[in-house]
């Protein structure tokens, strides 16, 4: 019950705000499809069903919000043209679109030039990898034990790959880990090392 009042909160506070929402379409892949909604807060909402009985929130921290909205503005909200038109491999269909009250604005590429579409494409990219490990890890943590500790290797490799976003998600399940037992000592170590990780890297320097 406090989950389903949670993101039922999360989903009004990310309807009175300017929001971007990113899609892909990509059949073959697993998933598809996913979608993200971002709100001007950092509020975020990940699903990869069109009637996801289980979507995903996170928080981005505010200059990274900052940072994608101030690139929705310089793609003129998405009211124009983004697909390079060259004869590509298909990449699945993306779909950048700008809501902010009445005002809607969408605009769907295979592929773009555009440095400043390229940049946003990989923040949101970057934000449906780290909601990919999220939900592997906490379906390993859950039903395949044994598989807890290649779960936490990927995600460390997108760790340092700098592919995580707001890895502040990650600390229930990592800390549920690292204190039960039933999991193998190597599995613990990495999710403690990950933990320290993490919070290494967001806590503000002085």
């Amino acid at each position: 019950m406090k989950l389903i009042f949670a993101l039922l909160s999360c989903a009004a506070g990310l309807a009175a705000q300017p929001q971007v929402i990113y899609s892909k379409l990509f059949v073959g892949s697993v998933p598809e499809w996913v979608q993200i909604t971002l709100a001007k807060d950092g509020q975020a909402v990940y699903i990869d069903q069109k009637d996801d009985p289980q979507p995903l929130a996170f928080t981005l921290p505010p200059e990274q919000a900052q940072i994608i909205f101030a690139l929705a503005e310089k793609l003129n909200f998405f009211n124009r043209p983004l697909e390079s038109g060259l004869p590509v491999a298909k990449m699945g269909e993306k779909c950048f679109r700008w809501v902010d009250g009445v005002k809607t604005f969408e605009t769907k590429f295979n592929y773009t030039q555009d440095l400043d579409a390229q940049a946003l494409h990989d923040w949101f990219e970057r934000m449906a990898e780290t909601e990919s490990h999220r939900i592997n890890l906490e379906r390993s943590a859950r039903f395949d034990k044994l598989g807890v500790n290649k779960a936490l290797l990927l995600l460390q490799s997108s760790w340092e790959r700098k592919r995580i976003v707001a890895p502040e998600q990650f600390y229930k399940t990592l800390e549920r880990i690292v204190k039960n037992e039933s999991y193998l000592n190597i599995a613990r170590d990495r999710a403690a090392f990950l933990v320290n990780a993490f919070r290494a890297e967001t806590t503000p320097k002085p």
